[in-house]
């Protein structure tokens, strides 16, 4: 009877085992450029993705080192989520080296998170590198607008239900239930800053239009003369002349930046410099992308206050 009992264990063991691996198996392994999209993504995967990220939530996407171990990153990967527009033009390199070819471009396994979003800042003129990091086709920061979560979202949707096509309304649920959440969030959001509307902000780099925008404040300003360039002190001296003029109390800066300067630039000018989440893990707290969005909106309103 014993006997009996053990082998009856060791199958029940056995069956719980190939049951996980097979749950293990139906996920769809991701890879995102940005954290911000692996937070979209895992938000309307649920428990069907298992999702990385390429960039640091800290770290400029503009300037992300390829290196092997984000191509092996990829190799493996059913489905890749792009910020498109440019911003991470680095990972073709990384997709040519990692071989795969479930996300080349054309390919079913590959998602432009970009597609269908109403861009910002398209350059009118022609664009080269004289003019510093400007990107030719719009600025590719949109993820930080949390009214643009619903195109992008509905792009991944779509993504995923290409991998697994029997699990397209567990997405569709999961997409509803997400969405839900970020109209509540921005109720408050738009209430915190209401007061606000209208006010300038002077932002380090160029990156912040879309979150602005959204929330009807203005941006007056750079600390960077040109993008990705170190401002000239006869730039700066402009600048602080024209904060003090327009009364601008914010200067916005991302974690890479030179905060010393933002906060030199925001003293002389009677203003406050304050670093803002340019993604999921940007800041402290900043851990979810509704998490990232809070951040930045108390952020701001405390500096404008």
């Amino acid at each position: 009877m014993h006997a009996l009992t053990g082998t009856l264990m060791v199958v029940l063991l056995a069956l719980a085992r190939w049951h996980g691996a097979a749950e293990a198996g139906d996920k769809v392994r991701v890879v995102a450029t940005t954290t911000d999209l692996k937070a979209l993504t895992e938000a309307v995967g649920g428990d069907l993705v298992d999702v990385d990220a390429l960039a640091r939530g800290n770290q400029n996407p503009d300037d992300v080192e390829v290196r092997p171990s984000l191509m092996v990153k990829v190799r493996r990967a059913d489905l890749m989520v792009l910020n498109g527009l440019e911003l991470d033009r680095w990972a073709e390199v990384v997709i040519q080296g990692a071989n795969n070819p479930k996300v080349i471009p054309g390919a079913s396994g590959r998602v432009d998170a970009s597609q269908g979003v109403v861009v910002l800042e398209v350059p009118i003129t022609r664009v080269d590198r004289s003019m510093g990091d400007v990107h030719p086709l719009s600025n590719p920061h949109y993820a930080l607008d949390p009214g643009c979560a619903a195109v992008v979202t509905a792009n991944i949707q779509e993504g995923l239900a290409r991998a697994l096509p029997e699990h397209r309304s567990t997405f569709e649920r999961n997409r509803r239930e997400f969405l839900s959440r970020l109209d509540e969030a921005m109720g408050r959001w738009s209430r915190t800053l209401e007061p606000f509307k209208g006010a300038p902000v002077v932002v380090y780099h160029a990156q912040w239009a879309y979150l602005l925008a959204r929330f009807g404040l203005v941006q007056a300003g750079t600390v960077e003369e040109r993008p990705g360039i170190p401002p000239a002190p006869a730039h700066l001296t402009r600048l602080i002349q024209q904060m003090k003029k327009e009364r601008v109390k914010v200067v916005v800066g991302e974690p890479w930046n030179d905060f010393r300067l933002a906060e030199r630039v925001a003293r002389e000018a009677g203003a406050r410099a304050v670093t803002l989440a340019p993604g999921v893990g940007g800041v402290k707290g900043a851990h979810s992308y509704i998490g990232a969005i809070d951040h930045n909106v108390k952020t701001l309103a405390e500096a404008l206050r």
